[in-house]
């Protein structure tokens, strides 16, 4: 068992705990970190600069998820682990004793989860281990998505924008970026799926792709209504809870269309809840990186510990 400094013994006896800290207890719970680990550990290399161990997987796997959870880049990440305690004790790195990784370091981590396409196994092991719970095994998906801003600057080395990156305008406002389209599960609100598009893609190109196999019903926003999709799903059996949408020829919805709506967003509106966490809670209003395949690395990533923070109540217990 390490040894604890005398800065680490100091700061266990204070008299209450941070909100950082009970947030980073309520994680700690809800975590598969063995399973998580079990998925890494292939990849992870056995030695480090110049035959040097290198720093342990567990200690930078726990230093992602900060990241994603504390929207932190590979530069804030590094001071972070320096300037504040409650971190470090959660990575179990001491600050006189230990060496903490530099940004290389952590960059090269994230660049190790992006080559071998490993945040998509995390994102499918959180699945699992919320099945084993009892959770996402409704056969009911709502379907629903985001725009995520990226930089509109030409500033850059091609004095032009991200080539990935497309506008789309949603009302009467236009934004530049991309989407991310999800799959939940109706009763427990989990993403089940997850797509990752430039913004000028429409919600509906994605439907397919957001509906599991056993799925009986779909709710969806206006965005998704079809009618071509519509007689298909019921040719399947399917439920069609997707909200009407205002035809110009035929001008407003009518009253019965309405009331339909209004009972069918009931049960759609159990979706936000994850768009809530990943901007509101983690931070992520804007893309990090430039190219879809990066930032939709971390949305998987970003996703995945959504599904756990919604449900942390439950998988503590």
């Amino acid at each position: 068992m390490k040894q604890q400094s005398f800065a680490s013994l100091s700061y266990a006896a204070k008299k209450r705990k941070t909100r950082k800290e009970l947030f980073l207890e309520q994680m700690e719970q809800c975590v598969p970190w063995s399973a998580f680990l079990a998925i890494i550990e292939p990849h992870y290399p056995k030695s480090g600069r110049r035959g040097g161990q290198p720093i342990g997987l567990e200690a930078m796997l726990r230093i992602y998820l900060m990241q994603q959870w504390f929207n932190l880049s590979d530069p804030m990440m590094e001071d972070a682990l320096y300037e504040i305690e409650s971190m470090r004790c959660f990575v179990g790195l001491e600050l006189c004793q230990d060496r903490l990784p530099d940004e290389t370091t952590i960059l090269k981590f994230r660049h190790l989860l992006e080559k071998h396409q490993l945040a998509d196994q995390l994102f499918a092991t959180v699945s699992d281990h919320l099945q084993a719970h009892g959770l996402q095994l409704s056969k009911g998906t709502m379907v629903d998505a985001t725009l995520i801003a990226a930089s509109p600057s030409t500033k850059t080395a091609e004095g032009a924008r991200d080539p990935q990156m497309h506008q789309t305008r949603k009302g009467n406002q236009w934004y530049f970026g991309m989407k991310i389209h999800v799959g939940a599960d109706v009763n427990s609100g989990t993403a089940h799926t997850v797509t990752v598009t430039s913004a000028k893609e429409a919600d509906i190109s994605q439907l397919p792709a957001l509906l599991r196999e056993s799925d009986e019903a779909v709710f969806g926003d206006a965005g998704y209504a079809s009618d071509s999709y519509k007689r298909g799903s019921r040719a399947l059996g399917m439920h069609w809870k997707v909200n009407d949408k205002r035809k110009a020829k035929h001008g407003n919805l009518s009253s019965k269309q309405r009331k339909r709506n209004r009972q069918q967003s009931k049960i759609r509106a159990r979706v936000e809840p994850l768009f809530r966490i990943i901007k509101c809670q983690f931070g992520y209003r804007k893309v990090r990186y430039r190219g879809l395949e990066k930032n939709r690395v971390q949305v998987m990533s970003l996703m995945a510990m959504a599904n756990l923070y919604l449900q942390r109540q439950v998988l503590a217990a």
